[in-house]
């Protein structure tokens, strides 16, 4: 399941939900002060690499 990451318009709050796919239009209500007044907001990912990886990289 994928996270999203939303933003509250009336408290400026930032909060990730654990979604499913077919849940992902659903607007969620803010933890902080219940209202549904969110935006879904554009987030950047990392990921993982290996120790491994990482020494190859460093080789060249």
């Amino acid at each position: 399941m994928p996270i999203f990451e939303y933003h509250c318009n009336d408290c400026k709050t930032e909060f990730e939900v654990l979604a499913r796919i077919g849940n992902a239009e659903k607007l969620p209500k803010c933890p902080s002060c219940g209202v549904q007044d969110t935006k879904k907001r554009f987030s950047a990912f990392a990921t993982a690499r290996t120790q491994k990886e990482s020494a190859s990289d460093n080789a060249t």
